[in-house]
């Protein structure tokens, strides 16, 4: 059967949810109407298999759904990439023979909300390490204590993916992978005040002793480089759909240049913009950067939903296409910004959130420093000691 984006995101939901980014950029909150009119489409449940009540759909259709998304409202789609992530893992691991996180496909059916509880500050192992202390009790739960950034979402969900380093044993630490529910031992920060990506409400998050029960604790590796498929499918759901949302920004930016250059007229020639050699090779070097991004994503989704074996290459081939992508969104937009001209400087200009929202693209894992370390240690080997 072929696969229709507006058969899960219809334009009628998304020029709603376009008629809305603005306002909730403005006023720095949380996007709850695009949210429950997703969760009422089914959108919460895209990843989820058919016999667990989701659309059954895969990753690469997923990445679609996501660029579509993410040319209406940028912050809704990056903040529900999150709860995406999650049940992308949770279909990477199934397809693979490993069920661990049927609760996870289970709750997403059911209108629950997954977030993202990775990031610290200052860790830049991301996956491979923790600040957090996990502490181990005899019931096999696990207590939380840390600070967690950049966690979108943090008005609406309902669980909280994390993870934690239990060093109960000093001579064999352990990476812990958990889930908690929200709880009093959570605090969320109102401290989400940024530049753009406003909508995403990616606030700090306190683990105070927050417990995560035994049937929620999911895996324990050893801290560093992981070839467990937890931590694959965390890597390659993250990388995949970050580089949707993205791409989808660098299609607005271009689709909104383009209508510019063809509504504004040169006093000095009397043509439409459309018609100066400038701005049609400033465009056209835009419609080739982009038109580079949606092939790539929808290969390596590909291969991720296939089953391919790129081995040790898998890191340097997901952190490369998202590097690849905010990159090129960003310079897209700095584009458009031009084609448009001073008019996209206000910031009644869509161009101008684009213009703060796309900044965001650099500062997710894998920044610009990782993928290039992890490229790097692929083609030449490992720095020598």
């Amino acid at each position: 059967m072929t696969f229709d984006p507006a058969a899960h995101l219809p334009d009628d939901l998304l020029e709603r949810i376009r008629s809305r980014a603005a306002g909730v950029d403005a006023a720095n909150a949380f996007p709850e109407e695009d949210l429950a009119e997703l969760r009422e489409a089914g959108y919460l449940a895209i990843l989820v298999p058919a016999d667990r009540g989701g659309a059954g759909l895969n990753l690469a259709q997923a990445a679609v759904l996501q660029q579509r998304l993410a040319t209406a409202a940028p912050a809704t789609a990056l903040a529900v990439n999150m709860h995406l992530v999650w049940t992308g893992v949770a279909k990477i691991l199934r397809d693979r023979g490993i069920d661990d996180l049927a609760f996870v496909q289970h709750g997403a059916a059911a209108g629950e909300v997954f977030a993202f509880g990775i990031s610290e500050a200052g860790n830049d192992l991301v996956l491979f390490g923790s600040d957090t202390d996990a502490v181990p009790n005899p019931d096999g739960s696990y207590a939380f204590t840390g600070t967690k950034i950049f966690t979108s979402l943090a008005p609406v969900w309902t669980q909280l993916g994390l993870h934690g380093l239990d060093a109960s044993d000093p001579d064999d630490p352990t990476l812990v992978f958990a889930f908690v529910p929200r709880s009093e031992a959570v605090v969320t920060r109102d401290d989400w005040d940024t530049l753009g990506m406003r909508g995403t409400q990616s606030r700090t998050t306190e683990l105070r002793g927050a417990i995560a029960p035994a049937d929620r604790v999911v895996r324990r590796v050893p801290p560093g480089p992981s070839a467990d498929p937890l931590v694959f499918g965390i890597f390659a759901a993250f990388e995949l759909l970050l580089a949707s949302v993205y791409t989808g920004i660098a299609r607005r930016s271009l689709d909104l240049a383009v209508d510019s250059a063809r509504r504004r007229t040169s006093k000095r020639t009397g043509l439409p913009q459309s018609q100066d050699p400038d701005v049609r090779r400033r465009v056209a070097a835009m419609g080739l950067a982009y038109d580079a991004l949606p092939p790539q994503i929808a290969a390596l989704a590909r291969d991720v939903d296939e089953l391919a074996d790129h081995g040790a290459r898998w890191f340097t081939l997901l952190s490369g296409v998202k590097h690849r992508a905010t990159a090129a969104a960003k310079a897209i937009v700095d584009d458009a910004m031009l084609v448009a001209g001073g008019s996209s400087y206000f910031a009644a200009n869509e161009l101008s959130r684009l213009y703060r929202d796309v900044l965001a693209g650099g500062f997710h894992p894998s920044d610009p420093e990782s993928a290039h370390a992890t490229a790097a240690s692929y083609w030449l080997g490992p720095l020598e000691a």
